[in-house]
């Protein structure tokens, strides 16, 4: 690439960057260290739930170097987001949304640090269709980056190379850099702005893996008077092995499927009963809060 057209890319990218600061913020819910947030709505900012270790004194660290306090409207840790609420008073408008995203695409993740803007840079190395995570929450697309990203940009803003806001910037294990995409950031955000919570889907009934040759999937072991498993019909011993129609291979399996998204859904639950197979539908509950 010859000089010029070097120092132009450098400065296309430092833009891109400077265009983004205005709508992030240094987030301090951690012994250890900051992370970021990216403002979402007037007086509202979205963040990483893992990040956000303390419930009490959190306090934010605004563009323009201000501080503010802030407070945990509610966090769903099947997505990884959190929302903060702040009357800080130099709240950027939100981030244009960004175009399609593809394997390949140039990604810039924005973040702050108690002084000064943080950022990255690198590609979008998969881009694929919707998936549930570990713990069974629905993410719109699966998007996961090569990148270099500062741990303090965790919960800040990965922008495409128009400036757009692809979705909030997290680490999976082994700190590998993955973006919760937008769309899934404004869901589970609407939500929790209006309630402080996600509902969690559950059947009422405590489950056993089963895995053998003939059988393989979920035993019921017990159940919740009048929860939805009792109502569907289902007995003790009662082995679950579909979720309207796509095989269930164990426990973790089962849970991972009864997601926010779930609750009151009707599902066709297959099950075998003494060696005979069956199909139940179960109306998925909202799990009490405690």
């Amino acid at each position: 690439m010859p000089k010029a057209s070097l120092a132009d890319f450098s400065r296309e990218i430092a833009g891109l960057v400077a265009a983004a600061a205005p709508g992030i913020a240094a987030v301090h819910a951690s012994r250890h260290s900051s992370s970021s947030a990216v403002h979402w709505r007037e007086g509202l900012f979205v963040a990483a739930s893992e990040a956000i270790e303390t419930e009490e004194g959190i306090t934010l660290t605004l563009p323009s170097g201000n501080s503010a306090g802030a407070e945990l409207v509610g966090r769903d840790p099947t997505t990884g987001v959190a929302v903060l609420k702040s009357d800080a008073p130099d709240g950027a408008p939100a981030l244009k949304p960004a175009g399609r995203t593809e394997a390949g695409n140039l990604v810039v993740a924005v973040g702050r640090g108690e002084a000064s803007t943080l950022a990255g840079f690198g590609i979008v190395s998969e881009a694929g269709p919707a998936w549930r995570s570990m713990r069974g929450g629905l993410i719109d697309r699966r998007i996961r980056l090569s990148a270099s990203i500062d741990p303090r940009a965790e919960g800040g803003a990965a922008i495409d190379a128009e400036g757009g806001f692809i979705g909030l910037v997290l680490f999976a294990p082994r700190r590998r850099a993955l973006v919760i995409p937008a769309e899934t950031v404004d869901r589970v955000a609407a939500t929790l702005a209006e309630k402080g919570h996600m509902p969690r889907g559950y059947l009422g009934a405590g489950l056993h893996p089963v895995r053998q040759e003939k059988a393989r999937g979920a035993m019921v072991m017990s159940l919740e008077a009048g929860g939805p498993a009792e109502k569907a019909g289902l007995v003790l011993g009662d082995i679950i092995i579909s979720w309207n129609g796509e095989t269930v291979e164990g426990v973790r399996d089962l849970i991972r499927r009864i997601g926010p998204d779930s609750v009151g859904k009707t599902v066709a639950l297959g099950i075998l009963r003494g060696g005979e197979a069956r199909s139940l539908d179960v109306v998925v509950g909202a799990r009490p809060r405690s």
